[in-house]
C-alpha cells in the first residue's frame, strides 16, 4: 500500500458547488485539514459536503466566514476518512468569493 501526502486546491468558489476533491478507486483518503477562505469585500457562508452514493453528507451548513477570515472546517483532532468515489464538495453564498484548501492522505 502506498501512502501519499496531497493536497487540493479550489479558487474562486462560488454558488454553484465546486469539486475539491474526488477519492480515487481502489483508495482510501484521510482529510487531515480543509479549509475556506473568504477572499471578497463581504461575509459569506459556506456549506461543505461529501457526495457518497449519490447521497450529500454536510461537514458545515451555512457556516458565516468573516471578511479576511478564513473557517477550519476539518483539522486539529478531527479527520474525516473518504472511500472510493466519494467527492468533497463546498459551495458559497456569493460568487467568486471564497478559495479552499483540502489537505489529504491516500492510501492507495
Amino acid at each position: 500500500m502506498a501512502n501519499t501526502f496531497k493536497n487540493f486546491l479550489s479558487k474562486n468558489v462560488g454558488t454553484s458547488p465546486a469539486t475539491v476533491y474526488t477519492c480515487p478507486a481502489s483508495t482510501q483518503t484521510t482529510i487531515i485539514g480543509f479549509s475556506v477562505a473568504n477572499t471578497s469585500a463581504s461575509p459569506i457562508t459556506c456549506d461543505a459536503y461529501i457526495t457518497s452514493s449519490a447521497v450529500n453528507y454536510y461537514l458545515i451548513k451555512s457556516a458565516v466566514v468573516p471578511v479576511g477570515g478564513s473557517l477550519v472546517i476539518v483539522g486539529g483532532d478531527q479527520k474525516v476518512v473518504l472511500e472510493a468515489a466519494d467527492v468533497l464538495l463546498v459551495v458559497t453564498s456569493a460568487a467568486t468569493s471564497a478559495d479552499a484548501v483540502c489537505s489529504l492522505l491516500e492510501i492507495a
